[in-house]
């Protein structure tokens, strides 16, 4: 028996996964303590039961997700509005230190996965939904470009990033608090502060928000969006080189926000975008997790293991004898260095949940809730995405 689900319905399946994995988050501790986002719990608990259902030859559900990236787009889009480089200016020396290693690091988590895909006999491009994609990128990229990368024919590509994206959020959790642990007591580190800290956040304390500046936005994210495609293709078609929709977006909305800036600060509502990304990260996410097939990546579980713990060695030998020195060899670098663990694995929650757990028993550190919220949120992708971008075109 099949059950063929339309496109407003499994919108409302999504949309009904997304709400299910928030209460569960909130419910059970193992998911709260690690920031598994709520659209990957209820997203992969259904996929979990249609495989379980497929196989015992009971049902089987198909779904129309075609309305999957019109939600991604939009979410990339809100992620380019983001990357204002005054933040830049506002994290001074150590945010360009941080921000660069982050680019290395993506660098890096490719160079590995590839490396490793060769070594078990795999497509290189599996090995990259195992690097930065899903590592550094979570699993907003993971799902995108598994998407693409499937369509160039590499099969279970979506499936093994989501899950090297999971097994990673869970890593970044676990391993930021002892190598912190580690640093404070091998250096004997002590904060130099004595106030609590303050979430530095630089986008504006929240507002009531206005439904002409709410519709200003709209304007700013689908311009970015038509142009960027529009661009993107021409891009794609002149140079042969595969450059996904949504990548495209992202680097237009960049240019526009610096250049929105310059016009007047206060066109872009960080808190009305902020709305919008998250509303549409949710929903497709939700959607995407939910349609993967868990039945494709079973002989690939032993490999995929392997390039994650392979992935968080590297992380941690790097942030322990590189980041930590380069960023000043202090307590606040100490601090960086569990937020670059927890996004460089996981996401930017997995890091603020790291630092949160180590300031509360060591002590603040403002200069890290300010470096490492600004880089993990809004500047990372600048780096990430050429980087994936061009590994993608190397290995097609």
């Amino acid at each position: 028996m099949t059950i063929a689900l339309d496109q407003v319905t499994t919108i409302f399946l999504s949309i009904a996964l997304l709400v299910l994995g928030t209460y569960l988050v909130k419910k059970v501790g193992f998911l709260n303590k690690f920031c598994i986002p709520a659209p990957v719990v209820g997203g992969l608990l259904f996929a979990i039961v249609a495989t379980i259902v497929k196989s015992l030859g009971w049902l089987e559900f198909t779904l129309d997700t075609s309305l999957q990236g019109i939600f991604m787009l939009t979410f990339f889009t809100t992620i380019g509005l983001g990357a204002s480089f005054k933040l830049v200016k506002l994290g001074g020396k150590l945010l360009v230190i941080y921000w660069l290693a982050c680019g290395f690091l993506a660098l890096a988590q490719n160079t590995i996965g590839v490396s490793m895909a060769y070594l078990f006999n795999l497509h290189p491009l599996i090995g990259m939904m195992a690097g930065a994609v899903s590592m550094e990128g979570g699993h907003g990229a993971a799902t995108a470009f598994g998407q693409t990368i499937e369509d160039l024919g590499v099969n279970s590509a979506l499936s093994i990033g989501v899950a090297a994206a999971t097994f990673g959020l869970v890593a970044g959790g676990l391993i930021g608090g002892p190598v912190v642990k580690y640093l404070v007591s091998k250096y004997n580190l002590k904060s130099t502060e004595t106030e609590d800290v303050v979430d530095v956040n630089p986008i504006e304390s929240e507002k009531p928000i206005q439904t002409n500046t709410f519709f200003l936005q709209l304007l700013l994210i689908t311009f970015c969006m038509a142009l960027g495609t529009y661009l993107g293709g021409l891009f794609s078609t002149a140079t042969g080189i595969v450059l996904p929709g949504y990548v495209g977006a992202m680097f237009v909305a960049v240019i526009v926000r610096n250049i929105v800036d310059k016009v007047n600060p206060k066109i872009v509502d960080m808190q009305s975008i902020g709305l919008v990304g998250d509303i549409t990260l949710g929903i497709f996410l939700s959607m995407a997790l939910m349609s993967i097939k868990l039945w494709e990546v079973a002989d690939l579980a032993l490999p995929l293991l392997v390039i994650v713990f392979v992935q968080v060695i590297f992380i941690v030998l790097f942030g322990i004898f590189v980041l930590f020195r380069l960023l000043g060899k202090n307590y606040d670098a100490a601090v960086m260095v569990a937020g670059f663990t927890g996004h460089g694995l996981g996401a930017t929650p997995n890091a603020m949940a790291n630092m949160a757990a180590v300031t509360e028993r060591f002590g603040p550190s403002k200069k890290a809730y300010l470096v490492v919220p600004i880089v993990g949120a809004f500047l990372i992708d600048v780096f990430a995405m050429p980087i994936i971008i061009t590994t993608i075109n190397l290995f097609q």
